[in-house]
């Protein structure tokens, strides 16, 4: 499923046009990312967590060279799926 069949299932499920269901999904996933932004956790409880991982900084190796790098700490979004969305893909 890709973005854009999720705005016709939301559209045909909800009864409102395809432009209103694009501009609620839109505002999802603007308001995911500005809590992630934040530092902020985003629960949807029984789908799912949203959260920011740490990366620590590690040694790599960069594949051509063979040379030995050193790899900067990050954050990195991550999901973790809830009991509800676990369960519906046994």
């Amino acid at each position: 499923m890709d973005k854009k069949i999720l705005i016709e299932t939301i559209s045909k499920k909800a009864g409102v046009s395809k432009t209103e269901a694009e501009e609620f999904l839109n505002i999802l996933i603007e308001e995911i990312v500005k809590a992630l932004s934040k530092g902020e956790e985003v629960v949807l409880t029984g789908f799912g967590k949203f959260v920011i991982s740490q990366r620590k900084e590690r040694m790599g190796i960069n594949p051509k060279t063979k040379e030995k790098i050193k790899i900067p700490a990050s954050k990195a979004p991550k999901f973790k799926p809830g009991s509800i969305l676990r369960e519906a893909v046994k």
